[in-house]
């Protein structure tokens, strides 16, 4: 039986070779590939015993099952398909191709192994910066740069190389973009050229495993050299303010196209030529004057100074020093000068020289040392220059008071003391004390205090300050005792004794009673003037109220025209004619003149006499108008002055009489009138206003007779 079972597994066995023999199988599978960009890229595929669909992927994603590969206008598959060769083709390569690639056949589930395209992109000739002709300085080291674009697979190299021999010296520098992809990359060839080296060639060279033989840049040298400069001045030594004059001197290859003068680092504005005039001052002996001469390739300059001999400028002021009593002081400036100034250091208000030099050193300083101190230096060879700068020392010590003035103080009265309190540091505060107080600030009972800052202090003493102490109501003890004005701070105390004056009271009456008699004194006589104004003036105003007679004397030549029935009258007087006025014929204007009416009732045209008469007396009794005086042109009211007629002066106005006057053609005009009996002043009753109407006998006629 055993015989008999192994030939039968030796045919099942061929049986299953046999059948193994024909399943499908890949014949030859795609490999790596490396590709230049824009060239065909073929990737084989074979597959044995197999009839069914085969597709290619790209990483990944199946590019179709159709020969032409539909959407894919790059990519088809070639070859006999019954003799199972399906190859893929790309072409032009493109960037976007490098891939890993597969071939499947489908049915089968067989898959190829993957095969990786890389696209290599050549590099492009290189630039040198520059380039064709680069200008180099002989003797100047030079970098020459060779620029590569980005973009090629894989990354160029930049070799650089003179007549075939490549030249070493070079750095290299790549730029990676952020996308991780190779940007520009460059090869920078440093060297320093020679006069030899003027028409060479020099070549760079890009070249990689897509270009192996490379692309190549040359560029031609050419040599150059700047400005050789000589730069002097004449004349080198120079008073302050007279005149130097520098030349500039240059050599260059190619030729010089500019001029530019500096001093100190500054431009001088306005030089552009090879020669510069100024006047020399202190600035230039610290400031180089400068010239920069410049060509097609470079520049250089030259710098010289000058020797300007000027006076002392202050560059430094001492600084102010407070020191404590028995410290060291010391007080520094500095003058510059050429030649160097002597400096020496004297105290405000002294001539005594302290010491010389930059620095003024005080030992063991006191109170009296406090003060101002100059140092100082005198104007060099040309006159300019020179002075002094101060400094103040304050000295700290114990304060120092000083009592001030105060006025003496009534007693019962306002008072107010004080004191000058000088101290460094300042005191803590300045307290008044006496008998049974002591107060710094503020107020108790009758006193008070303020502090305030004095206007100046004395020079060293450090700041000032006033105190008062006021006192309200003064008592009788407050003139016998002592008040202290005291201040401390950390180094001490001090104080002062001020004392109350006290002041009589008798003077002080004295003075104001005779002001106050002088002042009643002045105030009565201007009270009776007043008065007197006003009685004078009621009583004209009265008497123009009243009836009035007024004795007018005749005319000179002694002729008149009357009624028969005056005439007997008028011969048996012969003081003249007498005007009898009636108190119905007057009347008083809107302004309250007398104005009276005419008795013709307009016939005549007479105007009426309106009469304003101080108190006077004829010798004969009565009342008389003096000479007329014309204070006017024909025509004009007649004024009549009583002035010089009277008693006394009037102490108001000066009254006067104003008369009317006709206004007829005719050349003389006259009125009669009846003499009263009597004229003998009236007896005035208290309170009746002066001239009253009763004090006058009554007329014999009511009315005015006027002939012409």
């Amino acid at each position: 039986a055993v015989r008999m079972l192994v030939p039968a597994l030796l045919v099942l066995l061929f049986c299953f070779r046999a059948h193994a023999g024909t399943s499908p199988h890949f014949l030859q599978q795609p490999e790596d590939l490396v590709v230049l960009l824009g060239e065909e890229a073929r990737l084989p595929c074979a597959l044995g015993a197999y009839g069914g669909l085969v597709q290619w992927t790209k990483d990944g994603l199946a590019l179709g099952g159709e020969r032409d590969l539909p959407g894919w206008s790059r990519y088809w598959i070639s070859g006999n398909a019954d003799s199972g060769h399906h190859d893929l083709h790309i072409r032009p390569v493109e960037l976007e191709d490098e891939a890993s690639y597969e071939c499947q056949a489908t049915q089968a589930g067989l898959r190829s192994r993957p095969a990786q395209l890389h696209v290599l992109v050549p590099p492009e000739a290189p630039l040198v910066l520059g380039g064709p002709s680069v200008s180099l300085v002989a003797g100047v080291p030079a970098n020459l740069t060779c620029r590569s674009r980005g973009g090629a697979r894989p990354t160029p190299e930049l070799l650089w190389f003179r007549d075939g021999i490549r030249l070493d010296g070079t750095t290299f520098h790549q730029t990676v973009l952020k996308e991780g992809t190779t940007g520009s990359i460059e090869s920078t060839l440093s060297l320093t050229p020679s006069r030899r080296d003027d028409g060479a060639t020099l070549v760079c060279r890009a070249q990689s495993q897509a270009l192996p033989v490379g692309r190549d840049t040359s560029i031609t040298l050419s040599l150059q050299y700047p400005p050789e400069v000589t730069l002097s001045a004449e004349p080198q030594t120079v008073q302050e303010g007279e005149k130097v004059t520098f030349l500039c001197q240059a050599t260059a290859q190619p030729p010089v196209t500019g001029y530019r003068w500096a001093k100190g680092g500054s431009p001088v504005l306005g030089a552009r030529g090879p020669m510069l005039e100024v006047l020399a001052d202190a600035s230039f002996l610290t400031e180089p004057v400068s010239c920069e001469v410049s060509n097609a390739v470079g520049s250089a300059n030259r710098s010289t100074a000058l020797d300007v001999l000027f006076g002392p400028i202050l560059q430094a002021k001492p600084e102010p020093a407070s020191v404590d009593v028995g410290g060291d002081a010391s007080f520094s400036c500095a003058w510059r000068g050429n030649p160097p100034p002597r400096v020496t250091w004297t105290r405000r208000g002294g001539s005594q020289v302290l010491g010389s030099g930059p620095t003024l050193r005080l030992p063991s300083v006191g109170p009296e040392d406090a003060g101002d101190y100059a140092c100082r230096a005198a104007p060099g060879l040309s006159g300019r220059g020179g002075g002094a700068a101060q400094a103040r020392l304050t000295v700290n010590a114990p304060p120092v008071v000083t009592a001030l003035h105060s006025a003496p103080a009534f007693l019962s009265g306002p008072a107010r003391l004080q004191c000058l309190v000088f101290a460094s540091p300042a005191p803590e505060a300045v307290v008044w004390s006496w008998d049974e107080g002591v107060l710094a600030a503020g107020s108790q009972g009758r006193f008070l205090v303020e502090t305030f800052p004095a206007p100046e202090g004395h020079g060293g003493h450090g700041p000032g300050l006033i105190s008062v102490l006021h006192i309200s109501g003064t008592q009788e003890s407050d003139f016998s005792r002592g008040f202290n004005c005291s201040a401390r701070n950390r180094l001490g105390e001090g104080g002062a004794r001020v004392s109350l004056g006290r002041r009589d009271l008798l003077p002080t009456v004295r003075i104001v009673a005779g002001v106050a008699s002088a002042a009643t004194t002045l105030l009565m006589v201007i009270t009776g003037v007043t008065l007197c104004c006003w009685r004078y003036g009621k009583a004209s105003g009265s008497f123009s109220e009243q009836k009035n007679m007024v004795r007018i004397p005749g005319s000179s030549d002694g002729s008149s025209s009357r009624a028969p029935e005056e005439e007997d009258t008028g011969s048996r007087e012969d003081q003249g004619p007498i005007v009898h006025a009636d108190h119905s014929d007057l009347a008083l204007d809107e302004e309250g003149a007398l104005e009276t009416k005419d008795p013709t009732n307009g016939y005549y045209k007479v105007r009426g006499v309106s009469v304003s008469l101080s108190l006077g007396e004829a010798p004969g009794g009565g009342l008389f108008l003096p000479p007329p005086s014309p204070l006017g042109p024909p025509g004009t009211p007649t004024f009549y002055d009583f002035n010089p007629h009277l008693g006394m002066v009037p102490p108001c106005r000066l009254y006067r009489a104003r008369a009317g006057y006709l206004t007829t053609p005719h050349p003389r005009a006259f009125a009669s009138y009846i003499k009263p009996t009597s004229f003998a002043p009236p007896d005035l009753a208290p309170g009746t206003p002066p001239f009253p109407y009763a004090a006058f006998p009554t007329p014999s006629h009511q009315r005015l007779q006027t002939h012409v």
